[in-house]
């Protein structure tokens, strides 16, 4: 089959399109398996029907995962609509299931055996992780005006799902935050004065400013 006709053209018109390496591979696998499975019968002689057996078939007996199946998918669309000229429209088909994945939790004597290793900024960031419950990405992209002594908090700004929201601040930490932000005062003040003080803005502040 790799060196029929059909999967030239599968070839080339995925070439055509400059689609990358290991997409070109992908979508040969998906399109020989689709053929595979409805026993050699050429595409073109298939359509909705088939597609749904299929996809049904990776859900259900396969048991693939949702991203997997939406791969074959798209590999199969693609084999219709460009190579083929046969849109596909209106599916019915099973979806896979997203697997469900339990976080794992470190118990206290293993998340102070983690910090027993580090120290300074590094200490800090992971303690934050663990007392404020805050994601890698939100931990470091903290700024100085999201933490609140008064009131015990820190924002989080756009985090999981572009969403705001308010966390806990770790009375223990206090002391260590202070630290770390006069620390970081010193280096933009030190900036400001070499000239290299200026920072990006939100898009919703860079907006306001250009009125």
């Amino acid at each position: 089959m790799s060196s029929s006709p059909f999967i030239k053209s599968v070839r080339e018109a995925l070439r055509v399109r400059h689609y990358r390496l290991a997409t070109k591979k992908t979508y040969i696998h998906w399109i020989k398996r689709f053929i595979r499975f409805h026993n050699y019968r050429h595409p073109s002689e298939m359509g909705n029907a088939e597609i749904e057996a299929f996809l049904n078939d990776l859900a259900n007996r396969c048991q693939v995962s949702s991203s997997t199946q939406n791969i074959a998918l798209c590999a199969l669309m693609f084999m219709y609509r460009h190579v083929l000229k046969q849109p596909i429209e209106d599916l019915a088909y099973s979806f896979a299931k997203k697997p469900k994945r339990v976080p794992t939790v470190l118990n206290p004597h293993e998340v102070n055996l983690i910090l027993s290793h580090l120290s300074g900024k590094h200490w800090l960031v992971i303690a934050l992780l663990f007392g404020s419950g805050l994601r890698i990405n939100e931990a470091l992209q903290l700024r100085l005006k999201d933490i609140d002594f008064s009131n015990m908090t820190i924002f989080v700004y756009r985090g999981k799902g572009a969403k705001d929201r308010m966390t806990i601040l770790p009375v223990s930490l206090i002391n260590q935050i202070k630290s770390q932000m006069k620390f970081a005062l010193k280096i933009h003040q030190k900036d400001c004065e070499d000239g290299f003080g200026l920072a990006s803005l939100p898009r919703t502040l860079e907006r306001c400013r250009s009125y």
